[in-house]
């Protein structure tokens, strides 16, 4: 299906590419990837070699119908500070020094203020009178401004998949949920009464990706 929209290190070009197709698009082959870069297999796999080496990427066999099992590549916790991290390590100090002074309720005040924050500055950017997928995409471009390599697949009518490859206050969201809670509730405010927002792939609970199914329904 066609997506819309869409950093990483290290310097090579081609290893800053690798890096991005796994992160968007999950664990893949060096044939895969050879195909998608417009390169040789073997030019992959002395790019996936050197990223190993350095821990960012690490192979896991698969079976294939016929011969030696397929090395399927994909990216280790260590490649995730090559992408947008939103300050985590301030982030979590600033979380557990507000717990220390203020308790839970001074850290859920926190997180209801940033909600209100980001929901004042998305109805600035978000029509509120045109059709679903204008304000998805105009979802998508805040998004991806704010690190979170978002993209919009359309599933059917009326129906869309809401993907964001990466979180870059996942290290925040870890310790404290509410963060998660809020973006849903976020993205419900900003989208209309009669459309549900359902989080179907979770990054903190362990996927690749964080997916939202997106529905409109009749009024």
């Amino acid at each position: 299906m066609a997506r819309e929209g869409q950093s990483a290190e290290p310097g090579n070009t081609t290893r800053h590419a690798i890096l991005k197709f796994l992160k968007t698009e999950g664990p893949a082959d060096a044939t895969t990837l050879a195909g998608h870069l417009r390169l040789t297999a073997m030019a992959v796999r002395q790019h996936l070699y050197e990223l190993e080496d350095q821990k960012f990427v690490v192979a896991e066999e698969r079976p294939v119908p016929l011969g030696r099992p397929a090395k399927y590549w994909k990216l280790t916790a260590k490649a995730d500070r090559l992408f947008p991290q939103a300050y985590a390590e301030l982030s979590l100090s600033l979380i557990d020094a507000v717990d220390r002074a203020f308790g839970e309720s001074g850290v859920q005040k926190v997180i209801a203020a940033r909600y209100e924050n980001q929901l004042a500055t998305y109805l600035q950017q978000i029509a509120p009178n045109v059709p679903l997928k204008e304000k998805l995409r105009s979802l998508v471009r805040i998004r991806i401004a704010e690190g979170y390599m978002a993209e919009l697949v359309p599933e059917k009518r009326d129906t869309f998949l809401l993907v964001e490859n990466h979180c870059p206050i996942c290290a925040a969201a870890k310790v404290c949920r509410g963060f998660c809670t809020t973006e849903q509730d976020l993205f419900r405010a900003v989208l209309g009464e009669n459309v549900t927002v359902e989080r179907v792939e979770h990054i903190v609970a362990g996927d690749r990706r964080c997916a939202y199914r997106i529905q409109e329904h009749s009024k």
